[in-house]
């Protein structure tokens, strides 16, 4: 049987996807890559420790502009009467251990227009699953986004596209086997269940030209990316 495990000395550093505008951002509890045309990430990635869950509940701030973003991120009142969430891609629910943490995830590099009932329906549905998987396999890695292209409705003065998809992948990288899943959903609300979602994430890679977990080594990279198995992942 071929090994499918990646020590922990591999992972001294965070896998980053490839940046397909140069534009990558670097905040204290998630990494963004901007794109100026879309007026948002093209992928948001972050590590889901088991100890950051918490039930912490704190008062929802403002968004506020990304000063690190060097052409300046979206202007949130794009979204203001426009139909549309401001859905977080590193949600804040994921950084509730501090409040720094979950003020940080108020930023409009961090979002992209959603559907309301997708937003609190299937996306939310899948975020919640992720931090189920981060408390049973102690910890996972994510990216987030939307699939970017040109010809897409747009809101605002800025035209701040709506993508037609978002995707998510995840890679467990405790496991005794390493192993990851991606997700493509439709930007609509559905009754449908996750697993009719998951893809290779070969075919996300297709769809938005990033390289995901580029620094795996070579033949678990291959083996997994091409993988649309549900194998392993509790659903």
């Amino acid at each position: 049987m071929e090994n499918n495990t990646i020590g922990d000395d591999e992972f001294g550093f965070f896998y980053l996807p490839t940046s397909t505008t140069g534009a990558i951002v670097t905040h204290q509890n998630y990494f963004l890559s901007y794109s100026e045309t879309h007026e948002q990430p093209e992928w948001v990635a972050y590590e889901l420790k088991k100890e950051h869950l918490s039930k912490n509940d704190y008062k929802r701030p403002f968004f506020e502009m990304d000063a690190k973003v060097r052409s300046s991120s979206a202007d949130w009142r794009n979204y203001k009467k426009s139909g549309f969430d401001k859905g977080h891609l590193c949600p804040a629910g994921d950084r509730r251990f501090t409040y720094k943490a979950f003020k940080e995830t108020f930023l409009t590099s961090n979002i992209a227009p959603q559907d309301h009932d997708f937003n609190a329906g299937i996306w939310n549905r899948l975020e919640q699953k992720v931090r189920y998987w981060a408390k049973k396999y102690d910890g996972v890695y994510v990216v987030t986004g939307g699939v970017l292209s040109k010809d897409l409705k747009t809101i605002g003065y800025e035209a701040v596209t709506v993508p037609d998809y978002f995707y998510k992948i995840i890679l467990d990288k405790e496991a005794k086997n390493t192993k990851m899943i991606a997700f493509l959903i439709p930007h609509k609300d559905t009754n449908k269940s996750l697993q009719s979602f998951v893809v290779t994430t070969d075919e996300i890679e297709a769809l938005t030209g990033i390289d995901f977990f580029s620094k795996l080594p070579d033949n678990i990279e291959e083996k997994l990316e091409k993988s649309s198995s549900i194998d392993g992942w509790k659903f």
